[in-house]
């Protein structure tokens, strides 16, 4: 037992930079937060992240044959994840929610729906044109 309770609140990226920012002030580690020193340490909790997966190959959705402790500490890595990038983006001035679905309608348009997507032999998507032209 941890001593942290469950928070049984709805979340957004506001709720969470609000709280970033408090954590920061209390402690005074704005002087540490700019942004070359965030993205240093969001990229060290990529690679936190990264080793969890490091040695377990391919791995099903919903984690199936994970037990509950790799799920938490799983949890735990990716929030680390999140809250470096909320910082990040408060301390840059990014609207990191605007921007997330500015980029998703820009993803829509650069990969439509009406096309086809297959997984090529190098493991990238590639298009499949649905409609190709007749010699």
């Amino acid at each position: 037992m941890t001593g942290v309770q469950e928070v049984d609140q709805s979340v957004n990226l506001d709720l969470l930079k609000q709280k970033m920012a408090n954590f920061a002030k209390e402690r005074d580690w704005d002087q540490f937060h700019s942004p070359r020193n965030l993205l240093l340490a969001l990229v060290g909790e990529v690679g936190e992240l990264s080793e969890i997966f490091q040695w377990k190959g391919e791995v099903p959705k919903g984690l199936p044959d994970w037990k509950e402790e790799e799920k938490v500490h799983l949890g735990e890595e990716l929030s680390d994840v999140l809250l470096y990038l909320v910082r990040l983006s408060d301390i840059c001035g990014i609207d990191l929610a605007k921007a997330a679905l500015r980029k998703v309608e820009l993803n829509a348009i650069k990969y439509p729906a009406s096309k086809n997507y297959t997984n090529s032999n190098n493991g990238t998507a590639e298009a499949v044109d649905d409609h190709p032209k007749a010699p």
